[in-house]
């Protein structure tokens, strides 16, 4: 940030930058399978279990057609699920 001070930031002068910024996160690697592949079919619990076992940080099991936020988040694998059985996979 830069400025002249001021009460909020004393000691600052113009054209100087202040340090001690978070540094930009980097996204972690994610597992290396392909989710229609590797998911759809199984059932909700052995499907939960894989995904874990190949480290997949987080794993949500939504109802087919449930409405959800469309955020992404690294490491997240999403299952659609109906009967019991994934039906749909995608990650983030």
């Amino acid at each position: 940030m830069t400025g002249k001070g001021g009460p909020a930031f004393p000691g600052v002068r113009a054209g100087l930058t202040v340090a001690g910024m978070a540094p930009i996160p980097t996204p972690g690697s994610r597992p290396q399978d392909d989710p229609e592949q590797t998911y759809v079919g199984l059932t909700t619990d052995e499907a939960e279990r894989r995904a874990r076992e190949r480290g997949w940080s987080t794993v949500r099991s939504l109802p087919a057609g449930a409405i959800i936020t469309m955020e992404y988040v690294a490491g997240r694998l999403n299952f659609s699920v109906a009967d019991g059985r994934v039906t749909r996979c995608w990650q983030g």
